[in-house]
């Protein structure tokens, strides 16, 4: 083995893949070299031997099993320290610091398995698309907290929606893709209620509704400056907040994306971004206020949702990753990789591969620094919500890096599961939170045994859950438990755009798919809906088979401890949030609709909804 291949084994690089169709490609030592240097390691170094690992799971309230010669240091996540030799001790829950003969070992002291919530169910809603075409405007919060009380009047137990992080409304209001974040540990501020005046009209125009909401966001700033507890919460969140925010403020004078500004403002330690933190003062809180107002604003919809009767309130949706050059990596640059992206290799779908143009963690730095990032992501989100869903949980496993050089192939980065799954954990236990880990397509051996050991619950579309020409669906009584089932998502058509076909012709009209393969997808279309209304004939009654009531039916019988019923499906619309492999040939995030936030909690198929669930033991919530 060469030095290059042991480095980068050392750094989790796979020399080897397997793809969709069983074929193994190598990875090149160019790549190897590449992705070495994206995770800031010299590709002619050697790796150093170690008496410690860099990171030990262990079950808290026991001693860990360890072994360490000699004398040892232990710093307890909370700053608390003590010392010892030989055996170690119990520790409480939460990422501690050992050190020993001169080396750093991070002690991940976790419930060994969360529990599995109660057989429950609740609705999935577009937050920015909640406003009626005859309203217009952007949803905000406290749209969100009607729709919730709404659905817990008929026994839903959470609302879910997708991801709320800061996106680029500052500078880019075209930026609006929810899992193209710019920050996940900070909120986006367009979702804040104003009355501002609104755009009518099917599609929400992000281009002019985010501006317009911002100024009135300001003016009411100026109008009542904010007082001693928005100034005591700037010193609770204290630099990271600071950082943030002057990223914002700089964002407005040097535009979004910090690769194009000058040299000088790429750097946040430089001397020239003092001096504009020093100018740009009001600014600076004022971006900070919408952070303030923001979490606020989420934390109130929270409380008004369990106020309601709802058993986990919202369930929010952790990105992947984040834009490489948003305020996530320019304030904390060295914990994500530089120089590659987060993709997928080529498959059927793309042959040539996919770059989704995301920064992912870098496991170096992770393991170094006790998965801190991490920890405070996962942290974020679970102070506002009772359950969170981790897009693509496969890269807890391993990512797949694309090179940022033209031309090399990316490969595979083992990643630390272990670790990342009792971080995960630890984070949950402590806010009795539910996770949920996005584990659809093709899953590596032994993730979904992982995700089960851990009480990390996976999703189940009941679309794909079928076999065999003509097809026969998976009975309710064989779903596994541990998992939220539901019929699609918000990346497939809805159950009245399946069973129409509906995106096989959008994806014909905008030459995403030939023509003559289209025939055969509807012929197999047709036979999957026999299957399903076969399937649904055995608890329907009299339902008829396109009734949505009829797959909820199917749904609520599942073994599936949660269950999601999509609002589209309950508002009977043909009408898919997201067109996968599109950006501008497909409306992505922007239709909205067709009833408001009230209106959506009266509809008779939510309540319909509600009934079935309760029936099949999804218990209501008071």
């Amino acid at each position: 083995m060469s030095d290059l291949d042991a480095r980068a084994e050392a750094a989790g690089i796979l020399g080897e893949y397997r793809d969709l169709y069983g074929t193994w490609h190598d990875t090149p030592p160019e790549t190897k070299a590449a992705l070495l240097a994206a995770m800031g390691q010299d590709a002619d170094a050697s790796p150093h031997s170690r008496t410690l690992p860099r990171w030990h799971v262990c079950t808290h309230a026991e001693p860990p099993s360890l072994g360490v010669l000699g004398p040892w240091q232990i710093t307890l996540e909370d700053g608390r320290g003590f010392e010892g030799e030989g055996r170690l001790p119990a520790l409480p829950m939460g990422r501690h610091r050992l050190e020993a003969a001169e080396e750093v070992c991070w002690l991940l002291s976790a419930p060994p398995r969360l529990p599995l919530p109660e057989r429950d169910w609740g609705l999935m809603v577009p937050l920015a698309c909640l406003r009626p075409a005859d309203q217009g405007g952007i949803g905000s919060f406290a749209d969100l907290a009607v729709v919730a009380e709404g659905a817990a009047a008929q026994g839903a137990g959470f609302l879910g929606i997708n991801p709320i992080h800061a996106g680029f409304h500052v500078a880019d209001p075209g930026g609006f893709s929810p899992y193209t974040p710019s920050h996940r540990r900070r909120l986006a501020p367009l979702y804040l209620p104003t009355g501002s005046a609104a755009a009518p009209g099917p599609i929400v125009d992000f281009a002019v509704e985010t501006p317009a909401r911002l100024a009135e966001l300001e003016a009411q700033f100026r109008a009542a400056p904010p007082g001693a507890a928005f100034d005591a919460w700037l010193r609770h969140e204290g630099e990271d907040l600071q950082q943030f925010a002057l990223h914002q403020a700089l964002s407005e004078k040097l535009g979004a994306y910090w690769d194009a500004w000058d040299p000088a403002y790429q750097d946040p330690a430089s001397p020239q971004v003092a001096q504009a933190a020093r100018e740009l003062n009001e600014r600076v809180r004022f971006h900070a206020w919408l952070q303030y107002a923001a979490e606020g604003a989420v934390t109130d919809a929270q409380r008004r949702a369990k106020a309601a009767g709802m058993a986990h309130g919202l369930y929010l949706d952790l990105a992947v990753g984040t834009h490489p050059h948003g305020a996530e990596t320019w304030t904390d640059r060295a914990n994500f990789a530089t120089g590659a992206s987060l993709g997928a290799p080529p498959d059927a779908f793309a042959p040539q591969g996919q770059n989704w143009r995301l920064a992912p963690f870098n496991p170096v730095v992770l393991e170094a620094t006790g998965f801190e990032a991490l920890a405070l992501t996962l942290r974020q989100q679970l102070r506002f919500s009772g359950m969170l869903r981790i897009d693509h949980i496969i890269g807890f496993e391993r990512a797949y890096w694309v090179p940022d050089e033209e031309g090399l192939p990316g490969a595979y980065v083992k990643m630390p599961r272990e670790a990342m799954f009792a971080v995960a954990r630890i984070e949950a236990a402590r806010a009795n939170a539910v996770i949920i880990g996005e584990d659809l397509g093709v899953i590596p051996d032994g993730l979904h045994h992982a995700m089960d050991e851990s009480g990390l619950l996976g999703c189940r579309l009941a679309c794909f859950e079928h076999a065999g020409d003509p097809p026969a669906f998976k009975r309710p009584e064989d779903y596994d438990e541990a998992v939220i089932a539901s019929f699609t998502t918000h990346d497939l058509p809805t159950w009245k755009g399946w069973r129409a076909g509906r995106e096989i012709d959008t994806r014909v009209e905008i030459g995403l798919t030939p023509p003559d393969h289209a025939n055969g997808m509807r012929d197999w279309r047709g036979r999957e809906i026999a299957g399903f209304d076969w399937l649904s004939g055995q608890f329907r009654g009299d339902l008829p088979p396109e009734a949505p009531e009829a797959m909820c039916h199917v749904l609520a019988a599942t073994k599936a401890r949660l269950v999601a019923v999509q609002v589209e499906d309950v508002l009977d619309s043909d009408v898919q949030p997201n067109l996968p492999g599109t950006v501008s040939e497909y409306p992505n995030w922007r239709q909205r609709l067709p009833l408001g936030p009230q209106a959506i909690a009266d509809t008779p198929v939510l309540a319909n909804a509600g009934r079935i669930m309760e029936a099949s033991g999804r218990r209501r919530k008071s």
